[in-house]
């Protein structure tokens, strides 16, 4: 017994380190996203600031391990083994559901995905008991702490919709005080601005981020409790007084307010959701102990000490657990993506969206479309002049789009200013609010209230905002649904399906990493290669449209020839493949396309008009690959509906087509990756040849028609695969034919330059 209860204890500790990284790996947006999003301090100290938060919340923290002992369950209804297997079930579960989506870089809450998957294990082990021993049903009730679960589902809705609301109204009031020209208003509103901003941020650090750590005696807890009107006046007071000295000393008192506003959040963090990830592990420790004093039998043992003991975490293991998240916030790749999902949706900037619409924000935007206009209507026109006025970002789009910040100072101080309010406020009032969901609905409500979601990309933000928000619900669900199998299967499975969950759960994360770090790399690649904003010159502009050239001619002679030859193989895997891949490929183009008003505004002067050649190369492209796509779908659908297999001269005459094709792309490909644009006259001669053997092979088709072909649908694939075949040609053609025309745009303009 000795040595399970060992095994238990190191894998229950494993678990807990690995809930440390991943936890840390999604939480990190919630105090990271307004200082990177800014720009306002460098990223070095962005860093540097967030891990003293951390080290500091964790060291200082009590401990208090509430939640995971007796918060949601009642643990004198439930055996020692019966604890066990709910603490194994919700370790394996957390980790598992906070890699999915740190995988995906969807941020979740860590509170509800603990409290849920207690919930969904105890659920389970209460509802085995009762069926075991022909218990009542209604009994469920006296096994779990339904109340708390309650007030968390309710406090999801209230948090969304207030911290929405709230962002949103702060924001725009000071939008309309500071203007995105807001360098000159900081001399005289400033220190007002700094004053309620910084007394907000120390107002949280007191209520929400001290109100546990074991160095504060209980007297001096609850005089700040009782005094905290108090302390929010004279903090305003003296901080007022402070941000009017360094505004006069010419230091910038948002980057102070961002700094500070970070570090507050990052120590919140800590102290407050350490308990997310070593709650169980140390609570289960703790079980363990008072089984080994008791001596009893693990089947019959009840754990009725865990609701009266404190469970506390020694200071080492908090200082541990400190180091574990700081090193996770320098070296986690899928916190990167997690921060990017929430940056993209708070965007000053358009370009390309991370989402894709979908029938419920159309309606929305259609719905704040209709409202916006009647009021306009109704406003006199002077007043709405001088509102807009407030919210014209003249800078934007000036710089290049890596240099430039994804929203200003003025949002990233009210995002941490709001946060902090409402996260102080609701802890104080005892509502359990999650950190996660404040902070990303106050980052929403201040981008639409600084018109960051305009026509151009609101449509696809308020899809995005949905997306997030249902796999908030989805967290919930996913981690009692969970839990619950997770429990039921170490119940009945015992110790085979405790290696096996382990196993699994190995494999799993190594199978996300090596997969994420596989997607990092194709989407570095693809913006390398196809999303080019660091094109200035006309040398670049022909370089840029080389390079995108023969990659494109690359992969689709490979395309091409593969879909002939699944088709004539009948292979559906291969045509199904195929066509995911080409419609991938397109969708990169499309984000290209989306790049491009960002690419014409970074020209020099010198190289505008060479950017009607990059822009038409690009349609042709997109037209390449379009055509790729619908042979690709005639093929696959043609084999997936089970229609006879092509007739043999018709797939030597499609592997002839390839053939040919695939050796004048070849030759496409050398002239552009090269830079060899001497042969561009011969290369484009060939046109005519490929165009004279597809015309012949549909006469051949027309006549066996007439003689002795007997399948509709065969011919109905013959001809679109030849047709589109022949549209490829052209539109590849008249590509050669525009790039000749640049190769002499390029010399006459350098001879023009020349002469000046």
């Amino acid at each position: 017994m000795d040595n399970y209860l060992y095994l238990v204890i190191i894998t229950l500790i494993t678990l807990g380190i690995i809930d440390l990284m991943v936890g840390v790996t999604n939480d990190a947006v919630n105090f990271l996203n307004s200082a990177i999003g800014s720009k306002a301090i460098s990223f070095r100290l962005i860093m540097i600031l967030a891990s003293a938060g951390i080290l500091s919340g964790a060291v200082f923290s009590s401990g208090m391990m509430e939640i995971a002992r007796s918060g949601i369950y009642v643990p004198g209804m439930f055996s020692f083994n019966d604890v066990i297997v709910i603490f194994l079930a919700v370790m394996i579960t957390d980790i598992i559901l906070l890699d999915v989506f740190n995988y995906f870089g969807l941020p979740t809450s860590t509170t509800v995905s603990i409290v849920f998957e207690l919930l969904g294990a105890a659920v389970c082990l209460g509802l085995y008991k009762i069926a075991t021993t022909s218990g009542d049903w209604s009994t469920l009730s006296q096994y779990i702490n339904t109340e708390k679960a309650s007030e968390i589902v309710v406090s999801i809705l209230l948090s969304v919709l207030l911290s929405f609301t709230v962002g949103m109204a702060v924001q725009y009031l000071s939008r309309l005080i500071f203007t995105f020209q807001y360098e000159h208003k900081i001399k005289s509103f400033g220190g007002i601005f700094g004053g309620i901003a910084l007394a907000s941020i120390s107002y949280f650090i007191l209520i929400k981020g001290m109100k546990t750590v074991s160095f504060i005696d209980k007297a001096t807890k609850e005089w700040i409790n009782t005094h905290e009107l108090h302390l929010i006046l004279g903090s305003f007071v003296l901080f007022t007084i402070f941000s009017f000295i360094l505004i006069r000393l010419k230091i910038n008192i948002l980057k102070v307010i961002i700094g500070i506003g970070t570090f507050a959040l990052a120590l919140s963090f800590a102290g407050n959701d350490l308990v997310n990830f070593i709650g169980v592990p140390v609570a289960a420790i703790q079980a363990i102990g008072f089984f080994q004093a008791s001596g009893g039998n693990p089947d019959t043992y009840m754990m009725s000490e865990l609701a009266s003991a404190d469970i506390v975490a020694p200071a080492w293991i908090l200082f541990i657990a400190g180091a574990i998240m700081m090193i996770t916030l320098w070296t986690s790749k899928k916190a990167k993506t997690v921060i990017e999902t929430e940056m993209s949706l708070s965007s000053q900037d358009g370009g390309s969206e991370k989402f894709e619409p979908n029938t419920l924000s159309r309606w929305i935007v259609r719905g704040f479309v209709n409202i916006g206009g009647a009021i306009s209507y109704l406003m006199p026109r002077t007043l709405r002049s001088r509102l807009d006025s407030r919210f014209e970002n003249t800078s934007l789009g000036k710089k290049n789009k890596e240099e430039e910040p994804m929203f200003d100072m003025v949002r990233a101080s009210v995002n941490l200013m709001v946060a902090s309010s409402l996260i102080a406020l609701g802890t104080s009032m005892k509502l359990p609010l999650s950190t996660t969901y404040v902070t990303f609905m106050v980052a929403m409500g201040t981008a639409f209230a600084d018109r960051a979601w305009d026509r151009e990309s609101a449509v696809y933000r308020v899809s995005g905002v949905f997306h997030v928000i249902g796999g908030w619900f989805l967290t919930a669900a996913t981690a009692f649904a969970g839990a619950f199998m997770i429990a039921y299967l170490l119940k009945i499975g015992g110790i085979i399906t405790f290696v096996g969950a382990l196993i699994f759960l190995a494999v799993l994360l190594v199978y996300n990493a090596k997969s994420h770090k596989k997607k990092v790399a194709v989407q570095a690649e693809r913006k390398l290669k196809l999303g080019r904003e660091d094109i200035y010159t006309l040398q670049q502009v022909s370089d840029a449209s080389a390079d995108q050239i023969s990659e494109v001619f690359a992969k689709s002679n490979i395309f091409y020839k593969e879909i002939v030859d699944g088709l004539i193989k009948n292979d559906l895997t291969s045509l199904s493949m195929n066509k995911k891949m080409i419609k991938r490929f397109l969708r990169d183009l499309d984000s290209t396309n989306d790049n491009l008003y960002n690419f014409i505004r970074n020209l020099d002067d010198t190289s505008v008009k060479g950017s009607r050649f990059y822009i038409i190369s690009l349609g042709y492209l997109q037209d390449i690959v379009e055509n790729l796509y619908v042979i690709a779908g005639n093929a696959h659908n043609h084999v997936d509906n089970n229609h006879k297999l092509l007739k043999e001269y018709q797939g030597n005459d499609l592997r002839q087509v390839a053939n040919e094709l695939g050796n004048w792309y070849a030759e496409v490909y050398n002239l552009y990756k090269r830079r060899d644009f001497l042969k561009l006259d011969s290369t484009m001669k060939q046109r005519d040849q490929l165009q004279k053997v597809i015309n012949n092979l549909l006469d051949k088709q027309i006549d066996h028609i007439r003689t002795t072909e007997n399948s509709p649908k065969n011919s109905k694939l013959y001809f679109s695969i030849l047709l589109e075949t022949n549209e490829l040609i052209s539109s590849t053609f008249k590509l050669l034919r525009l790039f000749k025309e640049f190769e002499e745009f390029k010399i006459n303009n350098k001879n023009k330059t020349s002469v000046n």
